[in-house]
């Protein structure tokens, strides 16, 4: 059990029965009252983003989440399955839902790491966690071009899981290159 004022960012707790991350939160003291803690909560679940406030005398659960190293084998039609990276016939599947943003920055046959929720016996998964830089190879880059490049330029490149970001001019095709996964942003060339 969290004390009202142990509710911090980054602490996953049971919030209407099922598990929430602490987004933000502010614990307050006014002159007249007791002090509260107002918290943005994300639904690992739904997604959802909840405001909720928790006084002196409330508490919270913190949800029992485990992580799991599990590789990713491929994508099709909204499906994306994996396996256990010891024993690859334990396959198993995850929506598009899940994955979210982050199934752009996937590659086969790579480790990733998910959470997952017992939920009263019963395993959910319910977060897929990526590496924040990645490596990627560059697939094809059209080549530079002179030109207004003052402010500096950039170019759409694609990589080779196929997804396409911008990149300095420098950026030929070949290279490999980091990619922040939270902000799918070129970081630095390998």
């Amino acid at each position: 059990m969290l004390a009202y004022n142990e509710i911090r960012e980054k602490k996953i707790i049971i919030y209407n029965g099922e598990p929430c991350e602490v987004v933000d939160s502010h614990v307050a003291r006014t002159q007249q009252r007791k002090p509260q803690n107002q918290v943005k909560l994300k639904s690992l679940i739904s997604g959802k983003t909840i405001a909720a406030t928790f006084h002196v005398s409330d508490s919270a659960d913190e949800a029992e989440i485990d992580r799991k190293e599990v590789k990713f084998l491929y994508q099709n039609r909204g499906e994306y399955w994996f396996c256990e990276p010891s024993d690859p016939s334990k396959r198993f599947k995850l929506d598009d839902s899940l994955i979210g943003a982050s199934g752009k920055f996937l590659k086969a046959n790579e480790n990733v790491s998910v959470m997952v929720w017992d939920d009263e016996g019963e395993e959910k998964t319910i977060k897929l966690d990526l590496p924040i830089k990645m490596e990627f190879k560059v697939k094809t880059a059209p080549p530079a071009v002179k030109g207004n490049t003052a402010q500096g330029g950039s170019k759409v490149i694609t990589l080779e899981n196929g997804t396409t970001i911008n990149a300095p001019m420098f950026i030929s095709e070949g290279d490999t290159i980091r990619v922040n996964t939270e902000t799918g942003e070129y970081v630095e060339r390998a």
